[in-house]
């Protein structure tokens, strides 16, 4: 596992800089590059990018079964590789998609595991395994929605998550339960006990707003949570965006539309 140094910088719209010494590499989503030092080359894998296909074995059918796993979770097949081919540190930086928060996950203290919304990995160290974890209840399989299939990191070196607005984490004790909408978790420790339950009441589900049932985690272990999950963001953007192929007959009133469009009839 490369061991590697990192700056996260910016507020709202973050990026993480990593620092690699010669020899060293580390992966990321496909569209996260930001920038790249001229002695950084780049390498498009199939699979995962771990070492030797970690995760699903040696040779072709380990970077056959990584590709297969990241296919599932909606992601592309395959993964760039960014390496120090130069004999001095060098550095690349990886964008997040939309406003929110980057978080340093360090597997190594996290028990080797973490377990992610599907969307949320942006980069890592090279070695680390990105597979899939599927929720073991039928329920959450049928009605569970965004927390259904969800990636699994493992390894022991630094993985990046990216979760959006604001974050926070919730250490769970032995026994006692939270409530969340299951856009809302971006991680948990493998040990946190994960089902849905519905919210109880036909009015509250139809009415409130807040969809037919929750997630339900369960201590002990650790929670990250965030506070504007992509799928809540991209429908309010796509309720407010013009509904007959983008026409100005929807903008502002000022702004060319329902004035524009009685001026322009005269």
């Amino acid at each position: 596992m490369d061991a590697i140094d990192y700056e996260i910088k910016g507020s709202e719209m973050q990026f993480v800089e990593i620092e690699l010494d010669p020899g060293e590499a580390a992966i990321g989503e496909a569209g996260s590059l930001m920038f790249m030092e001229a002695g950084i080359s780049m390498d498009t894998v199939f699979g995962d990018g771990a070492k030797d296909g970690a995760g699903g074995g040696g040779g072709f059918m380990g970077k056959l079964l990584g590709a297969g796993k990241r296919l599932i979770t909606g992601e592309s097949l395959f993964t760039t590789v960014y390496s120090n081919n130069a004999g001095v540190k060098q550095r690349v930086a990886f964008a997040a998609p939309y406003p929110g928060k980057i978080l340093p996950m360090d597997l190594r203290q996290l028990g080797g595991m973490l377990i992610c919304q599907k969307d949320a990995f942006l980069c890592a160290a090279r070695g680390v395994s990105l597979g899939i974890h599927f929720q073991q209840k039928l329920s959450v399989g049928f009605f569970g929605g965004e927390g259904f299939i969800m990636q699994k990191l493992e390894g022991d070196g630094l993985a990046f998550v990216h979760a959006g607005g604001s974050i926070i984490r919730r250490e769970l004790r032995h026994g006692e339960s939270l409530l969340v909408d299951t856009g809302c978790i971006v991680a948990l420790t493998p040990n946190v006990n994960f089902e849905i339950q519905y919210v109880g009441k036909i009015k509250t589900a139809l009415f409130g707003g807040e969809g037919l049932f929750f997630a339900k985690v369960t201590g002990p272990g650790t929670v990250w949570m965030q506070s504007l999950p992509f799928s809540r963001l991209a429908s309010r953007i796509f309720a407010a965006a013009p509904q007959n192929g983008g026409s100005q007959e929807e903008g502002s009133v000022l702004g060319g539309g329902m004035l524009g469009g009685l001026l322009g009839n005269r």
